[in-house]
C-alpha cells in the first residue's frame, strides 16, 4: 500500500497551521502564564529518566496532533516490525534488531524464523570469560607479563560507542587497566595513543566486521609492526596481544589472531547501534561483565518502554516527535545536546553519528525526494564550558537552536558546592533561553538606551531537560536507547530508511582512486577536476614526488 504524502495527512496540516499561529515573540512566556501547571504536566518519566519538555514551543493541541501524526504514519506498527525482526532496512534487505543484543532470559527475537538470542548470549558469555582473564591477570602477554593497557582500534560506531561508554563509565572502570582509543587514519592518532606504552603489556582490540575497513586495518597493521619490533619479529606474539571483533575468521587468522579470540556480531546490527554488542568488548574490559549486564539492562528497560508505553507518555516517541516538530515545521536546522555531566563529554559526538548518519537522507524509502527538512545537525559540549563558548549565539544569534540539557541530581564525585553550582547553571540556561529578557526589562534596570538592544534576549529558544539521579551503567543504557528510538521515530515520520548509510560510500571509492596517485613514484596521469588535480600535484611536490 502506497504511503500517503506527509502534506496530505490531517495531523500534518494541523501542525502546519499551529506553526503559522505561533506568536512572533514571547510565545513561551504566554504559554506558561496561561498554564501555570505546565512545568509539572508536560513531563514524562521512565527507566530512571525524567523528561521535561515543557519549554518546547508547543501546547496541548500541538502534542495531540504530534501523537495523531505518529498514529497516521503507523509508528506503532513500524516499532512492532522492528522488534519482530522484519527486514525494515529495505535498501540492504536486512533486519534491524539491535534490541536483541540486550535481551533477557526468556526473550525471543527472530531473524528469518530463527531465534538469535542464544547466539547473543554465547558471545556475551565468551566476552565475559575473556574479560575476567584480562582483568584478574591470568592472561599474560608474550613476555609473560600481565596486560596493563587496552587499545581499541575501530572507526565510526566501532570507536564512537566504545570511547563514549568508557568516558561515561570511568567511575566504574578498573584502575588496573589503562584504556586508549585509535580511529583516525592520521598516523598521529596511533602514535599518540601508544606513546609511552610497553608493547608486551598492551592488548589491541581490533573492531571491524569485515576485517577490511581501510582506516581500522591500516592502524591495526601499524600496531602489529609496533608490537613485532619490540618482540624481535616473533609473529607468535600477535596472538597474545590482539583480539578481534569481526565476522571474517579467515582474515583474522591471516593477521595472526587466534580465531578463538574473535568475537562476532551480525549483519542485523548497524555499526552506530552496536556499542552493546561485541563492539563493547573494551567497555566490558573496563567495567567488568556484571556492570556491562547492568548497562544492557538499562537498554532493555527503555526498549520495553518504547514498545509498550502509550505514545503520549512514551519518552523516545515524544522526543522524536518534538524533534520532527522543531526540524520540519519550525525550521530549526540544528540541535544542541548539552550534558551538564563531565562523564558524558563524548555523548554529543556519539549522537552525531547516531542521528546524522541515520537520518541525513534526502530520499524516502521509495526513492522519491523527501517532503520536508530531515535530520538536524547535532552538536554540543559538556557543562559550563559551552556557556563561555557558543551559548552567545544560541541566546542572541539569528538561529533558533533547540537544546537538550542532561544532568544528574547527584554527582559521582561530590565536592563542595560543585554539583549545585553545575545544576544551577543548567537550570538557569534553560530558563534564560525560554523566557529571555525584554527591552522593557533591560531598560528598567537603568541600562543606557543605546545599550538596551545589545542586552535584550529574545527568548523562545526551545529546550528539553533530561534528569536522572546518578549516572550508572543502567542509566547510560536507558539514555542511549532513548536517543536510538527517538531517531527511529523521526525516520518513520519522514518515511526514510534510518539504517543504511550510502552517503559514506562515494568518498571511499574516490579515495581508493586518489591514494595510488598520491603514492606513485612516477608522475600519475590525473583525470579529476582541475581543483583536485592541482591539489594532488601540490601534495606530491611537498612530498618530493614528481
Amino acid at each position: 500500500m502506497a504511503k500517503m504524502p506527509l502534506r496530505d495527512l490531517p495531523a500534518w496540516s494541523g501542525l502546519a497551521a499551529k506553526r503559522r499561529g505561533l506568536p512572533a515573540a514571547q510565545a513561551l512566556r504566554s504559554m506558561f502564564a496561561a498554564d501555570p501547571g505546565r512545568g509539572d504536566r508536560l513531563v514524562a518519566e521512565a527507566c530512571g529518566l525524567y523528561f521535561d519538555y515543557s519549554k518546547q514551543l508547543l501546547d496541548d493541541d500541538t502534542l495531540r496532533l504530534l501523537v495523531e501524526l505518529a498514529e497516521q504514519v503507523d509508528l506503532r506498527r513500524r516499532i512492532e516490525a522492528m522488534f519482530r525482526g522484519d527486514r525494515i532496512n529495505s535498501t540492504e534487505d536486512r533486519a534491524v534488531l539491535h534490541v536483541a543484543l540486550r535481551s533477557a532470559p526468556g526473550d525471543s527475537f527472530e531473524v528469518d524464523g530463527r531465534d538469535v538470542t542464544a547466539g547473543v548470549e554465547e558471545v556475551l558469555g565468551r566476552m565475559a570469560v575473556f574479560s575476567e582473564r584480562i582483568r584478574d591477570g591470568r592472561w599474560l602477554g608474550h613476555g609473560g607479563k600481565r596486560i596493563r593497557t587496552v587499545v581499541n582500534i575501530g572507526i565510526g560506531g566501532s570507536d564512537l560507542g566504545p570511547v563514549m561508554a568508557y568516558e561515561a563509565l570511568r567511575s566504574y572502570a578498573t584502575h588496573d587497566l589503562d584504556f586508549r582509543f585509535v580511529s583516525n587514519v592520521d598516523g598521529t592518532d596511533f602514535s599518540e595513543a601508544v606513546a609511552g606504552l610497553e608493547p608486551t603489556t598492551t592488548l589491541f582490540v581490533v573492531s571491524s566486521k569485515t576485517f577490511t575497513t581501510q582506516e581500522t586495518m591500516t592502524n591495526a597493521r601499524s600496531a602489529r609492526e609496533w608490537l613485532l619490533a619490540a618482540c624481535g619479529g616473533d609473529a607468535s606474539a600477535v596472538a597474545r596481544h590482539f583480539v578481534a571483533v569481526s565476522t571474517n575468521a579467515m582474515e583474522v587468522a591471516a593477521f595472526g589472531i587466534d580465531p578463538a579470540n574473535m568475537f562476532g556480531f551480525w549483519d542485523w546490527v548497524g555499526g552506530r547501534y552496536s556499542m552493546d554488542s561485541a563492539i563493547g568488548l573494551s567497555t566490558m574490559l573496563a567495567i567488568g561483565p556484571e556492570r556491562f549486564r547492568e548497562l544492557l539492562g538499562g537498554f532493555r528497560a527503555m526498549d520495553r518502554h518504547f514498545l509498550t508505553a502509550p505514545l503520549e507518555r512514551n519518552l523516545p516517541a515524544l522526543h522524536g516527535l518534538i524533534t520532527v516538530w522543531n526540524t520540519s515545521l519550525c525550521g530549526c536546522e540544528t540541535m544542541a545536546v548539552l550534558p551538564y555531566e563531565q562523564y558524558l563529554k563524548r555523548f554529543p559526538a556519539y549522537l552525531q553519528q547516531l542521528s546524522m548518519e541515520s537520518n541525513g537522507k534526502r530520499v524516502q524509502i521509495d526513492g522519491t525526494l523527501v517532503e520536508c527538512p530531515t535530520g538536524p545537525v547535532v552538536w554540543g559540549e559538556p557543562g559550563t564550558n559551552g556557556q563561555h563558548s557558543f551559548y552567545q549565539l544560541i541566546h542572541q544569534g539569528t538561529h533558533r537552536i533547540p537544546c537538550d540539557f542532561l544532568g544528574a541530581a547527584q554527582s559521582l564525585n561530590p565536592l563542595g558546592r560543585h554539583q549545585a553550582m553545575l545544576l544551577a547553571n543548567m537550570l538557569a540556561q534553560s530558563e534564560a533561553l525560554a523566557f529571555g529578557k525584554t527591552a522593557e526589562e533591560v531598560a528598567a534596570e537603568g541600562t543606557p538606551a543605546r545599550l538596551v538592544p545589545h542586552r535584550e534576549f529574545p527568548g523562545d529558544i526551545p529546550s528539553s531537560t533530561i534528569l536522572y539521579d546518578r549516572l550508572t551503567p543502567a542509566i547510560l543504557g536507558s539514555l542511549v536507547a532513548l536517543y536510538e528510538h527517538s531517531v527511529f521515530t523521526q525516520g518513520v515520520v519522514w518515511n526514510i530508511n534510518s539504517f543504511d548509510q550510502w552517503g559514506v560510500e562515494l568518498g571511499k571509492v574516490l579515495a581508493g582512486r586518489i591514494l595510488p596517485e598520491l603514492e606513485s613514484p612516477a608522475s600519475p596521469d590525473l583525470h579529476h577536476d582541475s581543483s583536485t588535480n592541482a591539489l594532488i600535484r601540490r601534495i606530491r611536490s611537498a612530498r618530493h614526488l614528481p
